[in-house]
């Protein structure tokens, strides 16, 4: 007996018809449910929440419906999803907008549009990657999470119906800065070439001052979100690889959501874990410099996206000196050598010691009688430094944020507000303001950024200890910091080395800059499998 409709919408059997209208706000409204309650943090586990599996779909339709709700096609408009027929298979080119060569992609799809049915047999993907592909940069990946991580980092993605694999296409083009002198890094004499924000630049600027065939460039990707590019750059037959292996493992370790800072946040991660104030790598905007430290045996860091790279390990006297000295004379580079080890001096000790002459005079040599105060002000000595000290630091942060025209004038009036009018008015003395320059100068000469930071910390907390407890509060605070420095460790080596476990040679190198054939050793520090820079035939004058 046939089911009959009756005039209420229902079957006799008494089973309500649904509208199509209302099946369809169902699903949608289902398909909403299922956005909200998605919670994956990583490409896989967001194609496998969607599809159950990780595979590239057969159908073209179903893969739409993945990419729509993975990564926004249809949403983003950066998202392309370019469909064509390729010798009667329908084919689908994903890539980003902006991040791909367009000269390139329109010359690989000019040669596939020639293909005819005959040329393709069922293993269609084979014979396009063999033959019908001229590009260098070609690979198959059956994994739908990878190929969506690889095009999210510039690549094109040609997928072909019923093939349940995709064509990876190395077609990218990153916006690139040109290349400039680092700021911070600058020379009288050298190159004038610094890294950019491109890793393969980086990679390039290294590649061109040392080719050695022994030079290794890993790439390893860190963060489930940002899936950053980050490369462990070093000398195989140089390098201590037991050093190589334990960064390598430290990196594959990392378990977070991404490295949107670059290499600050990944040092964090993988060296300096707690609030020590002095850093444990040293950073280099310098293609040069870096390529004279892989040399020494040393390890470097690349993130893409940061200018700068970490090089590892590193010590406190290694982070004071600078390539200005090696790209003068070994007599002038010594001598700007020694002025800038004065300066750190200066930087760490000046205030704190004048502190302590201050008060207690009874310590003053004879005839230094000018190194006090030559008069009162209406503030005690040490509230003056801190003021200067805070006004200092207020006076850089507000460097980096104002604009280069206004930068003049900025420090034109901080210097008739602090140099000349807090003096009159008898806020500040005289020697204050002097010796608060000085130590100024001396942080700013320290080739280091971040270990110039720390140093005036430590200033900040003897100038309490000196004023606080006299002489037992900068003895005990000078001996609490080379405690703390001794102790501190960069991968299993000492942070004050050569000067604790001490080694007369390698002070000698700190020390004085030798001449470049007399520098026949890399430095024991590193624990190089090869600690010769010369042939062993070669005698100190270059003479085989």
């Amino acid at each position: 007996m046939d089911e009959k409709t009756t005039h209420g919408g229902e079957l006799e059997t008494g089973i309500p018809i649904i509208p199509p209208s209302e099946i369809k706000a169902l699903e949608e409204e289902a398909l909403k449910e299922k956005r909200e309650a998605e919670t994956s943090d990583s490409t896989k586990e967001s194609v496998i929440y969607w599809q159950q599996t990780d595979d590239v779909p057969a159908k073209l339709s179903v893969l739409k419906e993945t990419l729509k709700e993975v990564i926004g096609l249809g949403v983003s408009f950066d998202v392309v999803f370019r469909e064509m027929n390729f010798a009667g298979r329908n084919a689908g080119l994903l890539f980003l907008n902006g991040f791909t060569n367009d000269v390139v992609v329109t010359e690989i799809l000019t040669r596939l549009t020639y293909l005819t049915p005959e040329d393709v047999n069922n293993q269609a993907l084979t014979e396009i990657m063999t033959r019908y592909i001229p590009h260098v940069q070609v690979e198959r990946d059956t994994r739908l999470s990878k190929v969506i991580d690889e095009v999210l980092s510039g690549l094109c993605a040609l997928f072909i119906e019923d093939a349940h694999s995709a064509i990876l296409l190395d077609t990218r083009k990153y916006p690139v800065r040109g290349l400039e002198e680092p700021a911070v890094e600058r020379v009288v004499r050298g190159a004038r070439d610094g890294f950019t924000e491109t890793l393969v630049t980086n990679v390039n600027l290294v590649r061109r001052r040392v080719r050695d065939p022994g030079l290794h460039v890993e790439i390893l990707k860190v963060g489930r979100r940002t899936r950053t590019d980050v490369s462990l750059v070093f000398i195989d037959d140089v390098a201590d690889r037991t050093q190589v292996e334990a960064i390598r493992k430290k990196i594959q370790e990392i378990d977070l959501e991404g490295l949107p800072l670059g290499d600050k946040q990944l040092e964090e991660a993988i060296v300096n874990k707690g609030w020590h104030p002095f850093p444990l790598v040293r950073y280099s905007e310098r293609p040069d410099v870096v390529s004279s430290h892989l040399l020494e045996g040393r390890i470097v860091i690349m993130v893409d996206t940061s200018p700068s790279v970490m090089i590892m390990p590193t010590t406190f006297l290694d982070l004071c000196q600078h390539a200005e000295e090696n790209r003068q004379t070994p007599f002038m580079g010594t001598y700007l050598r020694w002025i800038r080890f004065i300066g750190i001096f200066a930087s760490l000790f000046l205030l704190p010691l004048w502190m302590l002459l201050v008060v207690h005079p009874e310590l003053k040599p004879p005839g230094l009688d000018i190194l006090g105060p030559q008069e009162n002000a209406k503030i005690p000595i040490i509230l003056q430094f801190m003021i200067v000290e805070f006004g200092v630091d207020l006076l850089r942060l507000a460097a980096v944020h104002t604009p280069t025209p206004l930068a003049s004038a900025m420090g034109l009036i901080a210097a008739i507000l602090i140099g000349d009018i807090a003096v009159k008015t008898g806020l500040f003395v005289n020697e204050v303001v002097l010796y608060m320059a000085v130590a100024s100068i001396g942080m700013y000469a320290t080739p280091s950024y971040e270990l110039g930071l720390a140093n005036r910390m430590v200033r900040l907390l003897l100038l309490l200890a000196t004023a606080l407890f006299g002489v037992k509060g900068f003895v005990i605070g000078t001996t609490l910091l080379i405690l703390l420095l001794t102790t501190h460790r960069s991968y299993n080596s000492s942070y004050l080395w050569p000067f604790i476990p001490f080694s007369a040679k390698a002070m000698g190198e700190i020390l004085f800059r030798k001449p470049l054939l007399l520098s026949r050793r890399r430095p024991a520090l590193n624990k190089t499998r090869d600690n010769t820079k010369m042939g062993p035939e070669m005698n100190p004058r270059g003479e085989h």
